[in-house]
């Protein structure tokens, strides 16, 4: 009897269709894998339902995406048996999900002396109805001056939700009049207040695993837009630092697909928004970047099935902040002994290594099953799902064109012998 182990990837899914559409079709096309032992393993795809479980049931899956569970509970609940009980690897810990919650995430980050605007909580404007909390706001609760708070961080500023989640309740502050504004509008959001500064780029890093993209992100253009197709727009120095903090901030939490944003002038690098448990990954917003993507959740799921990766619902952070404290350390020194602690969290040299011995055709069958017809009738079916029908021919075109550049740009990189 042949020695096969078969493994099945669970998806836990909101309303997308367009990449579990092509996560599904790239795993369809890995055909077995043979690991360094002569083991054999097949990996598929299933996409998971919400039920009522026992706590004894047995979960088929080996390892789930996740693209739900940060705001339904029953799925969350699901997640954190299947974690403790059942041992099946989750990409983004169920454990930490309250800090994907800003407010933990800018603390924890704070704590580790990254360049962090400064940030004020500012209570409710109006709190949640619930009678302990208003006897507690009556005697309590200090009144405060919201337009002092704001004079002190300095126009323009920020108010966004501490708990954030697709650009929701998020406002540009230029005056106190905006800011009366906002505020009269967030209702019962716990807002916070963060200064700003004085920007070149905006970036934005989508890390999966060990693999991080750095992009340059419009965030005033049209989801369709706002990813410019420009290489090497930060400087050597601030690009390092953008993969460091965004692989930092994931091995620090134990999560493994997010993405992280960065405003950048000259080579300091301030991080601004780094905690996202549905991270965009959409083809009508990465197009071009896209493909990579898919690549890399592909990529970084096969590696962690195969060679049996397992990872603790603990956090290790004395790890981290022995270096955060570390008097001998500035701060080049510590991005670069954190980046030691993440590269070692995902095995960063073990993965490479392994996907050029085991996954080195998997850039060209990626290749081919985008020029295929299979994927222009995804892209077709996501644009008509997304845009107006007087829209559908223009932004078919848009995104053919932004696949189309990826396309010859990764003919030429692959001719070339790159690697990744």
């Amino acid at each position: 009897m042949a020695d096969i182990s078969r493994h099945l990837i669970g998806l836990l899914l909101g309303q997308e269709e367009d990449w579990p559409r092509a996560f599904e079709a790239i795993v369809s096309r890995l055909g077995p894998i043979t690991d360094g032992g002569g083991r054999t393993h097949e990996i598929t795809t299933k996409r998971l339902t919400v039920a009522p479980f026992e706590l004894t049931d047995p979960v088929a899956s080996d390892l789930v995406i996740d693209r739900l569970a940060y705001w339904y509970y029953v799925p969350r609940e699901w997640l954190k048996k299947a974690a403790l009980m059942d041992g099946t690897y989750l990409l983004n810990s169920p454990f930490t999900f309250q800090s994907m919650e800003k407010h933990s995430a800018y603390c924890a980050m704070l704590r580790l002396g990254l360049n962090i605007p400064r940030t004020v909580l500012v209570p409710y404007k109006n709190p949640v109805d619930n009678a302990r909390w208003a006897y507690t706001s009556a005697k309590y609760n200090e009144q405060f001056d919201l337009e002092a708070i704001a004079a002190d961080l300095g126009y323009p500023l920020y108010m966004k939700p501490f708990d954030g989640g697709g650009w929701r309740g998020v406002s540009r502050i230029n005056n106190p009049e905006d800011l009366r504004s906002a505020y009269d509008s967030s209702g019962q959001m716990l807002m916070h207040l963060q200064a700003t500064v004085d920007y070149e780029h905006f970036a934005r890093a989508l890390s999966i695993g060990p693999e991080t993209m750095v992009m340059d992100f419009r965030p005033d253009q049209p989801m369709h837009n706002r990813y410019a197709v420009t290489h090497d727009f930060l400087s050597p120095s601030a690009g390092d630092q953008a993969v460091t903090i965004s692989r930092l901030v994931n091995a620090f939490f134990r999560w493994e697909f997010n993405s992280a944003e960065m405003l950048v002038t000259g080579d300091e690098v301030y991080p601004i928004d780094y905690a996202n448990a549905c991270p965009d990954v959409a083809v009508t917003s990465l197009h071009y970047y896209f493909p990579w993507a898919i690549t890399a959740l592909v990529r970084w799921s096969t590696y962690a099935l195969v060679t049996g990766r397992r990872v603790s619902v603990d956090t290790d952070t004395a790890a981290y902040y022995a270096i955060a404290d570390d008097p001998e350390l500035g701060y080049a020194g510590r991005l670069a002994a954190y980046r030691r602690l993440a590269d070692d969290h995902f095995e960063t040299d073990r993965y490479w290594d392994w996907c050029a011995k085991h996954l080195a055709d998997l850039p060209g069958r990626v290749l081919d099953w985008v020029t295929s017809p299979d994927f222009d009738r995804m892209l077709v079916d996501t644009v008509r799902a997304t845009y107006p029908p007087h829209e559908h021919e223009q932004f078919l075109a848009h995104f053919r064109g932004l696949i189309g550049l990826w396309t010859s740009d990764e003919q030429a990189r692959l001719a070339g012998g790159a690697a990744g």
